[in-house]
């Protein structure tokens, strides 16, 4: 502690340089923080996806619409303990930048089961027995001001049979929604209401009636996944309807892999921060310390040894970067909460704020390794003598 204020004089002898230093280290170690809570976002995400939900669609596209009629021959299959029917569309709401996703399912026994969606009862009960029900994404309630009871008319692609494309829907409950894909701009209506009453629909979208983009299906074992898949896809091979079925946490990881090794993404744009990082702040590290030369001498001439000098070297760039990691991490942090918006679960383990502090004092103490020793070994009379 009694060599503090001299630590202390040496930071700030420069200040222009001890800020920009401070700055590129903030930066780098608020990327890594970053891109750490990205990693554990989405390895979060693909945990809590379900392994027990499956979903069974067209081999030749999610897009391509199924007939209705092969619900029961997948109830069928061992190991099915639920399995719905699920349309997808849009709508939109006063105005075409008010888009609302449409899923649109049959409350069948235990439907809710073979859903990312969490439903009081109450709510479960009176969706059943309104046929023109819907439940709204607790979110999208806030937003619009809706409430339990408002009859709210939604404009959408499927045409009714009197030629009108306005569909009015009872809001009977909300949900929230923990899937891996959630949005919060999704109601939930009745199929059979949608089916009965619509005359046909836009090109893109399901056509006809009987028909769903795909099944939803719970099973009892998550560890049977793979079995039950095969299964069903087995039922339907060499049909007019071949299917392709997967877990919900296998299309995560999918999706995953679709945008390439992530974690290899991240490393790689760690390692070239670091790298840079190292480069500059050595650069600069070498140039104040020749500088400060002829003070390095004054201070071996009043009794510091070499050692003592080349511990408070080191000292100066340890106090600089950790505590520009720290706040470049907390920054990283702060950050969260508005990311999470789009990537569920991100956040900053207390393990990477360790390992980020840890990576800041071994930065520090490679930047300034090559400064250090040079103070270290100067010699005394050929220091001053230069002067």
């Amino acid at each position: 502690m009694k060599y503090l204020p001299l630590i202390w004089s040496g930071i700030w002898r420069k200040p222009g340089r001890t800020i920009l230093v401070f700055l590129q280290v903030m930066v780098a170690f608020a990327l890594f923080g970053v891109l750490q809570g990205l990693k554990t976002g989405v390895d979060h995400a693909i945990a809590a996806a379900r392994a027990d939900l499956l979903v069974v669609y067209s081999r030749l596209s999610f897009g391509m619409p199924l007939p209705i009629g092969m619900l029961e021959q997948i109830r069928t299959v061992p190991g099915v303990e639920e399995a719905i029917p699920v349309g997808l569309n849009l709508a939109t709401y006063q105005n075409p930048k008010q888009q609302i996703n449409l899923v649109i399912i049959r409350p069948d026994k235990g439907w809710p089961s073979a859903l990312t969606f969490t439903i009081s009862q109450a709510y479960e009960r009176a969706f059943r027995a309104t046929r023109t029900g819907m439940l709204v994404n607790a979110d999208l309630a806030k937003r619009y001001g809706w409430n339990v009871g408002d009859r709210i008319p939604l404009i959408t692609h499927v045409v009714q049979r009197d030629g009108s494309t306005v569909w009015t829907f009872d809001m009977v409950g909300t949900f929230t929604d923990s899937g891996i894909n959630a949005q919060n701009s999704t109601v939930v209506i009745n199929y059979d209401y949608i089916n009965e009453a619509r005359a046909g629909v836009a090109p893109g979208f399901i056509s006809g009636k009987d028909k769903v983009n795909h099944f939803n299906v719970r099973i009892a074992d998550p560890r049977l996944a793979a079995t039950v898949s095969e299964a069903i896809d087995a039922r339907f091979a060499n049909s007019p309807n071949e299917t392709r079925t997967e877990s919900i946490r296998e299309m995560a990881q999918e999706d995953l892999q679709s945008i390439g090794d992530l974690e290899f993404l991240i490393r790689t744009v760690i390692a070239a921060v670091t790298a840079a990082l190292l480069f500059a702040t050595a650069t600069m590290m070498m140039q104040s310390v020749r500088e400060r030369t002829p003070e390095f001498a004054v201070l071996k001439t009043v009794g510091f040894t070499g050692g003592a000098v080349f511990r408070l070297t080191l000292a100066e760039s340890a106090i600089v970067f950790v505590a520009a990691g720290a706040v470049g991490l907390a920054v990283a942090t702060m950050a969260f909460p508005y990311a999470s918006k789009f990537v569920r679960g991100v956040s900053m383990p207390g393990i990477i704020i360790v390992a980020g502090l840890l990576a800041a004092l071994v930065a520090a103490l490679i930047s300034a390794a090559v400064p250090a020793i040079f103070v270290a070994r100067l010699e005394i009379a050929a220091a001053l003598g230069d002067q």
